[in-house]
């Protein structure tokens, strides 16, 4: 399957430099470039691309009011299959990405990032994953922690997780992956993303961004903590 791609940036050179990085990947289709807000809107609805790569200071309208527009329920002609948005981002963009992960984002990634952590997003989230770039993960998260949200789950929501759940959710907000988990927890990956899909139901959250930050706010993960030592018997279905 192909993945279709817009670039949402201000910088030519930025918007050149990505799409060298995207051409080499078969899989991946750019169908659009656009240096503002306000025409990434317009060529998200005109063109449905499956990702939207979001630079998040843009002229005319900035990234976040043109992600919550894109990410809006009614905004995508398949309802079943929303457009994602990854937010393209440096160090010193710290609350405007806030603010982008806010308005729906599904991700973020430093511009300088290499081709085939490039690739790995857009694919992560063309498949309904969300993707957090490590080099700036736990700083991103240690902000959201202290931030009341307005989607934050309850306390009675968390004790709906299973044991394995929380574990599995844990464990992704200390920067696991999906492999990485299932190696720790002597599970197959499918099983992990069984355990992920089910906590984004229970706690009513779109993707693994949201689940990550809710994991923060929850208390499940402290700031600056060491991921757990879970060394268990396999007990994969």
């Amino acid at each position: 399957m192909t993945i279709r791609v817009l670039i949402a940036d201000d910088e030519p050179l930025v918007r050149s430099g990505i799409d060298m990085l995207l051409s080499a990947s078969a899989e991946i289709e750019l169908v659009g470039e656009t240096s503002d807000g306000a025409e990434a809107i317009r060529e998200a609805l005109r063109l449905q691309p499956d990702v939207v790569l979001m630079d998040v200071r843009m002229p005319s309208v900035d990234g976040v009011e043109a992600t919550r527009q894109i990410t809006a329920d009614t905004f995508s002609v398949d309802t079943d299959k929303p457009i994602k948005v990854l937010i393209l981002t440096t160090f010193n963009d710290d609350e405007a990405v806030h603010a982008a992960l806010r308005a729906g984002a599904s991700g973020f990634l430093l511009k300088e990032a290499a081709r085939a952590e490039l690739v790995r997003a857009v694919q992560a989230l063309a498949a309904g994953d969300g993707w957090l770039d490590p080099a700036v993960t736990k700083r991103l998260l240690r902000e959201f922690a202290t931030r009341p949200e307005q989607h934050r789950p309850t306390p009675s929501e968390m004790t709906q997780l299973t044991p394995r759940e929380r574990e599995t959710l844990e464990l992704a907000a200390h920067g696991l992956s999906n492999r990485e988990i299932a190696t720790q927890l002597y599970i197959g990956e499918a099983t992990v993303k069984t355990h992920f899909q089910r906590v984004l139901m229970k706690l009513g959250l779109r993707d693994r961004v949201q689940a990550v930050v809710a994991a923060y706010q929850s208390g499940l993960v402290v700031p600056g903590s060491l991921p757990p030592s879970l060394r268990r018997q396999p007990d994969e279905p």
